[in-house]
């Protein structure tokens, strides 16, 4: 089986250059934000990651930021302003689904 590091090295992604990669990057955080909608948590109970993950990407990918810029960077707004426009209360199904969705990852899975 192959390990991560061949499967990253032979990933079609990589050979994407890295304009490409920021139209889509910016592409899909303009979708995520005119979709608000789309709650954080349900985010996370479906794939794994959310807005917040996001903004903590672009703070490892080297962006000169802290979690309170990153958020407002990927917001388009301070984090606590968008919590409070659009952000409910997450129910307990909710939060099992997104527990469950976390396991999936981590390394290994």
């Amino acid at each position: 089986m192959d390990t991560n590091a061949e499967i990253a090295s032979a990933d079609a992604l990589d050979g994407l250059s890295d304009a490409v990669a920021a139209a889509a990057f910016r592409r899909l955080v303009r979708h995520l934000r005119h979709r608000h909608d789309a709650q954080n948590i349900e985010l996370m109970g479906l794939a794994g990651f959310c807005r917040n993950c996001l903004a903590d990407w672009i703070i490892d990918a080297g962006a000169p930021l802290d979690k309170t810029a990153a958020r407002e960077v990927i917001h388009g707004l301070p984090a606590a302003e968008w919590k409070a426009r659009h952000q409910t209360e997450a129910t307990p199904e909710q939060l099992a689904r997104m527990a469950e969705s976390m396991k999936r990852n981590a390394p290994g899975h």
